[in-house]
């Protein structure tokens, strides 16, 4: 760490007691250094919120909405989980889990299943009629990831479960001995047909097979430096990314880099650190480090084709590619629209609800989940 701001930011990154939100990045930072005011832009698209909706508010954790065929299921931290026509925005139903959620609800046909801070895992059908609980050992900050028979569950302190679909009960489990610290985030896994693909801390990328649990292959992304715990911290931040015969991942003060799958081979990697993931399209890489600056990299390569560095203090998103273009939200409420090209700022949109939080790709849009707890749908 080179200052004292960001030994503080790390401090509270990282998994300690008295750090107790989703929020950490920014709490303890200098308060001199503001948040980049938004200066003019010379505007070529104009996002647009085509339905918005409440969904409840995030409290202390992150949400993020989840699409299941043509309906969005989003939580909320007071145990509500509304359902929410993809076409019109217009809420089917709102379920009352009758627990505090801490994290995004999944959905497959007529099941709806998410976790909570006290290990729960909670499954209800669309009438919000409750169909079975399982005990995790483990705060469940991440979304339930559903894949196969199985509901992927990953508490804070990396366990991974395999629960059935059918009655909750486990039916694989997943463990490995993490360092004392280590970053509090809501890092989900990844499922393909065969593996379950996640980032862990020490800056390895492991890869589990679906159906027993057992490890598949193991890489790293990035080795720990530095002469303190703090300093060590490379930890796998956000969802690893599947891109045809590779995979792609960022670490926390480490690299982004990308390998291929069947062999583990490294491909390429950029000494570019960030704690919130990427982002990949036919010619691209993108990814916001931790100083809120965007890149774009060469995908087949990783040279550093742009970066956008007029928001930073902004406490940006991981970037999202949608209808050709790349989007980052903003803890002040704001959209903001880049080219893929040259990175430079050709959109912007405030949104309802406070800080951004989530954006997931659905029907040629945007949804936008926010902390105050507004569902929009933004089209470009």
């Amino acid at each position: 760490m080179r200052t004292a701001g960001r030994v503080l930011v790390a401090a509270c990154a990282v998994w300690l007691s008295g750090c107790g939100s989703w929020g950490f990045f920014g709490l303890f930072t200098d308060a001199s250094k503001k948040p980049m005011p938004l200066a003019e832009i010379r505007a070529s698209v104009t996002p647009k919120v085509a339905w918005s909706a409440s969904v409840g508010k995030s409290g202390e954790y992150k949400f993020w909405p989840m699409v299941a065929g043509n309906r969005v299921f989003a939580a909320a931290a007071d145990g509500t989980i509304t359902l929410v026509d993809l076409d019109s925005g217009r809420v089917a139903s709102r379920l009352d889990a009758k627990r505090k959620l801490s994290s995004g609800a999944a959905g497959l046909g007529e099941l709806v299943i998410a976790g909570t801070i006290k290990g729960e895992v909670v499954a209800m059908d669309t009438g919000g009629k409750e169909k079975w609980v399982a005990n995790v050992a483990g705060e469940v900050l991440a979304p339930v990831v559903v894949a196969g028979k199985h509901a992927l569950v990953r508490t804070s302190d990396g366990r991974i479960y395999a629960l059935s679909l059918d009655d909750g009960k486990r039916q694989w489990i997943y463990t490995r001995t993490t360092p004392a610290l280590l970053l509090r985030a809501e890092t989900a896994v990844v499922a393909t047909a065969t593996n379950v693909v996640a980032g862990y801390p020490g800056g390895k990328l492991i890869a589990l097979d679906l159906e027993d649990g057992k490890l598949t292959w193991e890489v790293t992304v990035s080795l720990p430096r530095g002469a303190t715990e703090l300093e060590r911290v490379a930890d796998v931040s956000g969802l690893p990314v599947l891109d045809g015969g590779r995979i792609c991942a960022a670490a926390f003060q480490g690299k982004i880099a990308c390998f291929e799958i069947q062999t583990g081979n490294t491909l390429w990697t950029r000494e570019i650190s960030s704690a919130s993931g990427l982002a990949i399209d036919d010619k691209s890489v993108y990814v916001t480090d931790d100083q809120d600056i965007v890149h774009g990299l060469d995908r087949e390569g990783g040279a550093s084709r742009w970066k956008q560095d007029k928001l930073q203090r902004r406490r940006l998103t991981v970037p999202v590619v949608v209808e050709g273009k790349v989007v980052v939200g903003d803890s002040l409420g704001y959209l903001h629209v880049l080219s893929k090209d040259d990175g430079a700022i050709i959109g912007r949109l405030g949104v309802d609800g406070g800080a951004v939080q989530a954006m997931v790709p659905a029907n040629s849009g945007l949804l936008v989940q926010t902390a105050g707890g507004t569902l929009s749908f933004v089209r470009f």
